[in-house]
C-alpha cells in the first residue's frame, strides 16, 4: 500500500506485517503486533526468517534530513518507535526510541550482515525528536528532547546502493518481547540538505 504524507517529497510503502499506518492532521500512527522486531543476533543465533516488523518506507533524492517527534505507547521491554533506514535485506539501520528495558531510552541498531545494539541517553516521559540525514553514502542520526538542540548519536555507511538498489527510509515499530504497541510520530519535517555541523547541536 502506498501512502502519501504532505510533509515528505517523495511515497512511502508499507514493508512488513500490518502497521496499521493511518496519518491525520500532521500525526502518524502506526502499531508493532506481538513480538514484531527486526533484529539479527550478533551471537551466532539463528534468524527467525518470520522475525519481521512493520515499516513505511519510501526513496528519496539526494542529501536529506528526515525529523520527526516520535511518542510511543510503552507496555513492554523494547517496545520501540523507530526511524529506519534500508539498503538491503541484511543492510539497514534503525534510531528507536525504546524502553530499554524499564526506562525509555534513544538506542541504535547497525545491520551489516549481523546487528550491533548501541544505548545513547534516557529520557523522561514517552516521546523524544529523532533526525536521520544522509550525504552520498554517509548517514547520521541525531536526538533531541524538545526539538532544538541536537544531540550526535552515529555515523556510519551501509552496504553500496549501487549492488542493493536506492536507500529507503521512514517509519518501524516494534514490539520483540511484548504484545503489541502503538507510536505515533508529529512534527515530521523532510530538509533537502545535511546538517552543517554533525556535533554543535544544530
Amino acid at each position: 500500500m502506498d501512502v502519501e504524507l504532505p510533509e515528505l517529497p517523495f511515497a512511502l510503502r508499507t514493508y512488513g506485517p500490518d502497521g496499521h499506518w493511518s496519518y491525520d492532521d500532521g500525526v502518524l500512527s502506526g502499531w508493532a503486533g506481538p513480538r514484531q522486531d527486526r533484529f539479527v543476533p550478533p551471537t551466532g543465533e539463528a534468524l527467525d526468517p518470520a522475525a519481521d516488523a512493520p515499516r513505511l518506507l519510501g526513496a528519496p533524492e539526494g542529501d536529506f534530513q528526515l525529523i520527526a517527534r516520535v511518542t510511543v505507547g510503552f507496555n513492554w521491554a523494547f517496545d520501540a518507535g523507530a526511524l529506519y533506514v534500508h539498503t538491503g535485506e541484511r543492510a539497514w539501520a534503525k534510531l528507536c526510541l525504546e524502553y530499554s528495558p524499564d526506562v525509555a531510552t534513544v538506542c541504535t541498531v547497525i545491520t551489516r550482515g549481523h546487528s550491533d545494539d548501541a544505548n545513547s541517553f534516557t529520557v523522561d516521559g514517552s516521546s523524544v525528536w529523532l533526525r536521520v540525514s544522509r550525504t552520498g553514502r554517509a548517514f547520521a542520526f541525531h536526538a533531541s528532547r524538545d526539538g532544538k538542540r541536537w544531540t550526535f548519536v552515529r555515523l556510519f555507511t551501509l552496504a553500496d546502493e549501487k549492488e542493493t538498489g536506492a536507500a529507503l527510509v521512514g517509519f518501524m515499530t516494534q514490539s520483540p518481547m511484548g504484545e503489541g504497541c502503538v507510536v505515533t510520530y508529529d512534527h515530521i519535517e523532510f530538509r533537502d540538505t545535511w546538517p552543517d555541523d554533525l556535533r554543535d547541536g544544530s
